[in-house]
């Protein structure tokens, strides 16, 4: 079901988060058009990512990931003429979306009163790294600064006395904002189509970060100190944390209303004696004596492998997990029963993408490959009313590619 057939969306992004939502509306159906400068496209196009890859090729599932099933204007947008035709394109489009900061928005005839000179009806949509408000307005911000550093997400997840913070994965608050700033465009659509109002859309990194950590921030703000990690010897529901294999991999339980799952889970690994023991009998006598508690499930669960694990604890009525490792994500059967991740052809071969976690009537989204650098520039032009000639001296001009 393409929800957003016949939405038109124009962006002038880079990177990954703002791009990230305009595949997400494209994979709704809406027809996205990306525009690049004709000499310095998305640098995304050539990210290398230290780890990751073919050697020195850039990571191209990454740019696919963030770009894939939009068209390609290649078009300089602060020439006169790219201006003009900039004008003519947004005049019959439903949203703008950008992830250029304010300075640059004014410094190219982009900012919101501008935008909306040449369309009174569009939803103007910008991605930042630090919000609209604020000294830090103008600001640079990354994935790695303004959500991993300042929003308090490497400290939540960096364990006490570490040498240096958790590393990120890339892309870890890209991908959360974008889905935020494309879900926020959605309603903001569905508000001007019931009451004519156009709202503009703003959706930060910073902003992501602090919604995603809150339950930290909201207790430090709410006792003004840090919360206590409190260590994993000391937690009172022994059914609720990780525990190590005997092949050295992990099952992640969450029994949180153990009462009701402790038994079942003891007669799973075979020591249904575990829950006759008076001190394990209820949640109440297993926070009183946790260390012990968790002691002994230790010790169980280090003499059973994966194998055991997975023959044992299929069909638990608790939440549970193995502790996957990345590299076996995409062949979790879950994950391709729902088309999580997906492949489309890209100079014949298999290029691998992440469908957006959202779904309607339980069907997968078609998906398509990521445009070449101005594509589809002749065809959008040509669309427009523009004739081959124009197109030929905006070449020579290079104004358009």
């Amino acid at each position: 079901m393409k929800v957003l057939e016949g939405i038109r969306v124009v962006e002038v992004t880079s990177w990954l988060f703002v791009p990230a939502a305009g595949a997400v509306l494209a994979e709704w159906g809406a027809e996205v058009i990306k525009i690049d400068h004709p000499e310095r496209p998305d640098p995304l196009r050539n990210m290398r990512v230290a780890g990751m890859g073919r050697d020195s090729q850039p990571l191209a599932p990454m740019y696919h990931l963030a770009n894939r099933g939009k068209r390609s204007l290649g078009m300089d947008v602060g020439s006169r003429q790219g201006r003009d035709i900039l004008a003519q394109l947004v005049a019959d489009t439903d949203v703008f979306l950008t992830s250029l900061l304010p300075r640059s928005r004014a410094k190219l005839g982009l900012d919101v009163d501008s935008v909306r000179e040449m369309n009174p009806r569009i939803i103007y949509a910008k991605g930042s790294g630090y919000g609209p408000d604020g000294p830090d307005a103008d600001a640079p911000g990354f994935d790695g600064t303004a959500y991993w550093a300042r929003g308090g997400i490497a400290d939540s997840l960096t364990p006490a006395g570490a040498a240096e913070p958790t590393p990120s994965v890339p892309a870890m608050g890209d991908l959360p904002a974008g889905l935020t700033l494309a879900g926020a465009i959605a309603a903001a659509l569905l508000r001007r189509e019931r009451t004519g109002e156009t709202p503009v859309v703003d959706v930060s990194l910073l902003g992501t970060a602090v919604w995603n950590a809150a339950p930290a921030i909201l207790s430090s703000a709410w006792t003004g100190r840090k919360p206590t990690r409190v260590p994993r010897e000391q937690n009172p529901n022994p059914a609720t944390l990780v525990y190590r294999l005997r092949d050295d991999r992990y099952i992640k339980l969450s029994l949180f209303a153990s009462d009701r799952h402790f038994t079942e889970l003891c007669e799973r690994i075979g020591r249904a004696d575990i829950v006759a023991d008076p001190r394990f009998t209820d949640s109440r006598s297993r926070a009183e004596h946790h260390e012990a508690c968790i002691a002994e499930l230790d010790a169980v669960f280090a003499t059973l492998t994966t194998q055991d694990v997975i023959s044992r604890f299929t069909g638990m009525s608790g939440a549970w997990s193995l502790v996957r490792n990345v590299d076996e994500v995409a062949l979790d059967p879950q994950v391709q029963a729902n088309g999580y991740v997906r492949s489309f052809a890209v100079d014949g071969e298999d290029m691998p993408t992440a469908a957006s976690p959202w779904q309607f009537d339980s069907a997968t989204p078609e998906l398509s490959a990521a445009p070449a650098h101005g594509e589809h520039t002749d065809e959008i032009l040509l669309q427009l009313g523009l004739d081959w000639d124009a197109l030929l001296e905006l070449k020579m001009d290079g104004v358009i590619v």
